[in-house]
């Protein structure tokens, strides 16, 4: 196991962090495979499992940085990937992207007219930084799978699918009743990639029921 030492000005957690990256296999693997992050091995052991990703398809990645889930998204042939996310993510063949807040006002439109018509996927790796306070950011977290969930809600296709990071128990049952209500079929998903003393899980919504009313 690498260890390295705690440079002067370095906070311990920092220094816990490198060592962590450094010692993670699913690091390496991204190094040598070209993946932007260790991610997308979440996705693609997603994906394995239930195939929600086709060819032709058109998805939505809101907090896309740093691109790995795009690079898995178009890996599967998906033919537009508009992505979405505060940080800079470098481009992609194929892929359209916003360096926005997804909780601006304006964001979700942008996202539909960059997208220029119904998305078969829309995924979220959504998260806010963590203020050690378990309640408040669970709090924050809902928020974010809620606002992923309505804007999927506005732009999903017949039988299309929607997936996003939860953390602790999933998702709040009042949500997860709305979903059940939305979806035909709905799972929480922990992805061997996912590290084994995260709290994080996946909440994977497939087969979605669009209403009569929709456009």
């Amino acid at each position: 196991m690498k260890k390295i030492k705690t440079a002067k000005g370095r906070k311990a957690s920092s220094t816990r962090w490198i060592e962590r990256q450094l010692n993670d296999p699913y690091v390496t693997r991204a190094q040598k495979d070209g993946y932007r992050s260790r991610a997308a091995y979440k996705l693609l052991e997603m994906d394995e499992k239930y195939k929600f990703l086709k060819a032709g398809m058109s998805v939505v990645d809101l907090g896309a940085a740093p691109g790995g889930w795009c690079q898995v998204a178009l890996q599967k042939g998906c033919k537009h990937v508009v992505a979405i996310d505060l940080l800079p993510v470098d481009e992609l063949v194929g892929m359209t992207f916003m360096q926005q807040d997804f909780m601006d006002e304006d964001a979700p439109q942008k996202l539909k007219d960059a997208l220029g018509g119904k998305a078969d996927v829309v995924m979220s790796d959504m998260a806010h930084n963590t203020t050690g306070h378990k309640y408040t950011d669970h709090l924050k977290i809902m928020a974010l799978v809620e606002a992923g969930y309505d804007f999927a809600c506005e732009i999903l296709k017949q039988d299309g699918a929607f997936l996003a990071k939860t953390f602790q128990g999933g998702a709040e049952s009042d949500l997860l009743a709305r979903i059940k209500i939305d979806f035909k079929t709905v799972r929480h998903i922990k992805p061997p990639a996912s590290r084994a003393d995260s709290s994080e899980k996946y909440l994977l919504a497939t087969g979605f029921r669009k209403q009569q009313n929709d456009s």
